[in-house]
């Protein structure tokens, strides 16, 4: 390798490594007004990953959508490989989901905060299974994983949120978000699930009173519930919510006779989107936090209105404790809008079995088998095979070390927020004999930045309305992409309208032909540097392209019928 080509390489693979820096939270985190600020009494944005998946699975998260809650999932489990081993699977699971790695790899990549969805079955018994009734038995084997979270975000300079994602009983008909059986009473039906509730967050309270690290207290995620309709079963026209401010209270109350330092999350009605009637009577504690979920709209003020409005009229600061599950343009306008209004957040989940987070699993083969017995589309596995491939999931296909990253969906909410820039994909060199690279690894950054595309996201209102990449693997952007018979990959059909632009080096000034290997009649805009080029002398051929030496822009851009892109290809001028 030639020295200037070294340098040009190893400066392009700085660029591209570079962490993103935002200033990390000191002390303890508290409510100042509309802001959070830190002991300095700076304001602090909080930015970060909820864990989704780990201590409490939704079917989504692993391709079983109709299996919904875990205890579901569990069951199935169970029928193919037994109870014991079942369990044995769920340990593993807990011990490899998220680890070390997890963590230090969040801190690297310039996250500030550690949203923690926690199953109350994994630190106290359900109701029905305490020995004595109206006491509490503690599991150690959740509060043992708790602090070894805190002491990895400590060691990185993060704070960690813990979210009681499934409270006892269940806090609503949403049932997989909270692993509620609805056999049973719950949370609102039931007052020793309410007793365990409250319970439980006085012994979180105990155990972290004074460790800086934890940010807040998440009370309760999501509620759905209907008080006094119970025809509206997600609790989105209810009006009073007195049973759930009666509980919120409570729980901050009896929080506060043993922490008076956490700040403390709330939650409205209808998955956090109600808080009709809770803040009527005015708020109950000076050190608390409104959060808010979003999901699938379109990330605009209006959007949040209501909850600026909230904020204005109590003079509390906002949170938006969980969003995501979109494509990386609606991302970067979201963590844009949040941070442009001084609210910080949480992205969900970290990892799952899909492509639009900063980690996919990437399951075996087995696996894939089970989901097709599960989905009626395969035969039964015999015992031996079921448990294999599901101790590899736990134990292999979740850990960091396996799992695919994804830097395009770190560079959307850490980067791309702050810039109207867009950043190369990967390392594009043109050397003095030419160069060439896939289409796909287009540039970096939202629509209108680095592409353009028809269907960027999805703000149909509804999970999976819109489809931003057919593929819906390799990058999360909204772009089509296809796989060829090989495996390899192209871009999918670039209709008129769509554009791609590539930032690449040139390691010398000097004039290139520009093949496009591309199938299809469509037609070809070519602008390089600013410049419109003219047309192709031949299909996908553009001749006598002027580089200059160092960084140079390339967009490609439909004119025409759609057409399929595979590579991009420089060659020295004939």
């Amino acid at each position: 390798m030639s020295l200037s080509r070294a340098l040009v390489l190893a400066a392009l693979l700085a660029l591209l490594a570079a962490p993103v820096v935002h200033a990390q939270p000191r002390g303890f985190l508290r409510a100042q007004g509309t802001q959070i600020v830190d002991e300095d009494g700076k304001p602090v944005i909080l930015r970060g990953m909820g864990l989704g998946g780990w201590m409490l699975q939704e079917g989504y998260m692993l391709e079983l959508p109709k299996f919904g809650a875990q205890r579901v999932i569990r069951q199935h489990i169970a029928e193919l490989i037994g109870q014991d081993k079942t369990q044995a699977f769920y340990t593993a699971w807990l011990d490899h989901h998220t680890t070390k790695a997890d963590i230090d790899a969040m801190g690297a990549w310039g996250f500030n905060s550690i949203r923690l969805p926690m199953h109350y079955a994994l630190y106290t018994l359900p109701v029905e299974d305490e020995p004595v009734k109206g006491r509490q038995t503690w599991i150690e084997d959740g509060f043992r994983r708790t602090d070894a979270l805190i002491a990895w975000a400590k060691a990185n300079g993060m704070v960690v949120i813990l979210d009681l994602h499934a409270a006892p009983g269940g806090q609503g008909n949403d049932l997989s978000i909270a692993d509620r059986d609805p056999s049973k009473p719950s949370l609102w039906e039931d007052p020793a699930a309410q007793d365990k509730l409250v319970a439980l967050w006085e012994q979180l309270a105990r155990r972290y009173k004074d460790e800086p690290a934890v940010a807040a207290y998440d009370l309760i995620n999501e509620p759905n519930w209907g008080f006094t309709d119970r025809a509206d079963v997600h609790g989105c026209k209810e009006t009073g919510n007195a049973p759930l401010r009666a509980l919120l209270e409570r729980t901050t109350r009896a929080i506060r006779r043993i922490d008076p330092r956490h700040m403390i999350v709330l939650e409205g009605n209808c998955w956090g989107s109600n808080y009709a009637g809770v803040l009527d009577a005015g708020l109950w504690d000076d050190n608390l936090v409104l959060s808010f979920h979003k999901y699938w709209d379109t990330p605009d003020r209006a959007s949040i209105a209501r909850m600026l409005a909230l904020r204005d009229r109590y003079r509390i600061p906002l949170w938006l404790g969980e969003t995501g599950e979109n494509s990386n343009d609606w991302y970067t306008r979201t963590v844009a809008l949040a941070e442009g209004q001084g609210i910080g957040w949480s992205w969900w989940p970290l990892k799952k079995i899909r492509y639009n987070n900063p980690l996919q699993i990437v399951p075996n083969p087995g696996y894939e088998a089970l989901l097709a017995y599960w989905n009626g589309t395969g035969p039964k596995p015999s015992a031996q095979a079921a448990e294999a491939a599901l101790m590899q999931l736990a134990t292999h296909d979740v850990a960091f070390a396996t799992n695919l990253q994804h830097p395009d969906v770190v560079d959307a909410l850490l980067r791309a927020p702050h810039s109207d820039r867009a950043r190369p994909f990967k390392p594009h060199l043109v050397e003095a004999a030419g160069g060439a690279w896939a289409a796909v690894d287009f540039d970096l950054g939202p629509d209108g930045v680095a592409y353009h595309g028809r269907t960027p996201a999805n703000e149909s209102s509804e999970p999976g309305g819109l489809v931003w990449n057919a593929l819906m693997a390799y990058r999360n952007d909204g772009i089509d992409l296809g796989r060829d018979r090989d495996g390899s990959l192209h871009v999918a059909g670039l209709q008129a309208g769509e554009w791609l632009q590539y930032t690449f080096t040139a390691a010398v000034a000097g004039r290139y032909d520009l093949t496009l290997d591309m199938e299809g009649a469509g037609k070809v805009a070519l602008v390089l540097n600013g410049d419109a080029q003219p047309a192709a002398q031949a299909a996908g051929v553009f001749r006598g392209l002027a580089l200059q030496p160092g960084t140079n822009t390339l967009r490609i851009r439909s004119e025409g019928a759609a057409f399929d892109l595979k590579t991009l290809r420089f060659t020295p001028a004939r």
